[in-house]
C-alpha cells in the first residue's frame, strides 16, 4: 500500500465505483442466496464458480451458473427463486469498510440495495445500472464505464474526458478486465477468497485488501481531510 507521501502515478479527474461487494455487502448476500438455491438440487456453490459470475449481467450470469453447476433448473427458474430471496434480504445490506457508481446490477435490484443506504448513494453524482439501454455489452466489455464517463462529463458540463484520467474501483476480476479494456486506471479490492484464486491478476493499477487503505494522493487526488 503506497503511503500518502507517494509520488502521484497519474492525474485522476473522475472516479467510477462498482457497487456489489465493493461499496455494500451484497456479494456475500448473493453467495448466501445462490448457495441456498443450489443446495435444493444437491449442488454446491464454490468461489471458483462465483469468480466466473462476478460482474456479469443477470442473463449471462444465470445461464453460466445453471450450466456450470449442473442444477436441474432453467436460468429463468433460478432468477425467479433468487428474486424472492433478494426481496427479503437486499433491503438489509450494509456499506463495506472505507466507503459515480457503475454497477452491473439491474435498476430494480439497485433500488432494493440502496433503500436503506440513501446517505451513501446520495454522494454520487451519476448512477449507471447494467440494464441501461445505452450499454450494448456487459463486462468485460468496457461499455458501462464509457457510459459512466460520458454522463459524468455531461453532469459537470465538460467536454471529452480522457480514459487515462478515470479511476475505476472494482472487486471482480471481470470488472478489472472491463476497466483495463476501457484504458482506465483500475483499483482492485477483491474479497479475500477471490484474491486467493487470483494471486497475480494482471491489469489493475493497484490492488488493496480494503477501501480503508486507499490513498487518493497516489492517484493525484486531494488527500483525505480529518
Amino acid at each position: 500500500m503506497p503511503s500518502s507521501a507517494s509520488t502521484p502515478q497519474c492525474h485522476i479527474t473522475h472516479c467510477i465505483f462498482d457497487m456489489d461487494g465493493l461499496l455494500i455487502n451484497t456479494e456475500s448476500l448473493y453467495t448466501e442466496i445462490t448457495t441456498e438455491i443450489l443446495a435444493r438440487f444437491g449442488k454446491t456453490y464454490d468461489f471458483e464458480l462465483k469468480a466466473k459470475l462476478m460482474g456479469l449481467r443477470e442473463k449471462e450470469s444465470s445461464e453460466l451458473l445453471v450450466k456450470e453447476s449442473g442444477a436441474d433448473m432453467t436460468p429463468e427458474e433460478y432468477l425467479y427463486e433468487r428474486h424472492l430471496l433478494q426481496l427479503e434480504r437486499f433491503p438489509h445490506c450494509i456499506p463495506l469498510p472505507g466507503v459515480m457508481v457503475a454497477t452491473s446490477s439491474y435498476r430494480r435490484n439497485f433500488e432494493l440495495k440502496s433503500k436503506n443506504n440513501q446517505a451513501l448513494f446520495s454522494l454520487f453524482d451519476v448512477i449507471v445500472c447494467g440494464d441501461d439501454p445505452a450499454i450494448a455489452l456487459g463486462k468485460p466489455n468496457p461499455d458501462i464505464f464509457f457510459v459512466a464517463r460520458d454522463r459524468l462529463a455531461k453532469h459537470f458540463g465538460q467536454g471529452n474526458v480522457e480514459n487515462e484520467n478515470c479511476l475505476v474501483f472494482e472487486d471482480s476480476p471481470i470488472g478489472v478486465q472491463a476497466g483495463v479494456n476501457a484504458s482506465m486506471k483500475v483499483l482492485w479490492v477483491p474479497d479475500e477468497n477471490i484474491g486467493r484464486l487470483y494471486p497475480t491478476l494482471e491489469g489493475p493499477t493497484l490492488r488493496l485488501s480494503s477501501l480503508e487503505q486507499f490513498d487518493p494522493v497516489y492517484f493525484g487526488l486531494p488527500p483525505f481531510t480529518s
